[in-house]
């Protein structure tokens, strides 16, 4: 598999990944978890699957690469 393609992956298995790298889950709101990690604060909807450009927009927040993130799963 390509490490630079976007995976397909549920909103449980993104939080799962982010939290091994620090990333604490605070709360959860309808479908959407918060996310936080020193400056960084931001939701994952709980989907299955994430749209694409949901998860791009996630890992540009988290501060990781497609490839990292992949390497989390």
């Amino acid at each position: 598999m390509n490490n630079n393609k976007l995976p397909v992956v549920s909103g449980k298995k993104v939080i799962k990944a982010l939290v091994k790298i620090g990333f604490e889950a605070r709360m959860a709101k309808g479908d959407h978890v918060v996310l936080k990690k020193d400056y960084r604060v931001f939701s994952v909807p709980l989907h299955n699957p994430v749209k694409k450009g949901t998860l791009r927009k996630i890992l540009k927040q988290a501060e990781i690469s497609v490839e990292d993130f992949n390497k989390l799963l």
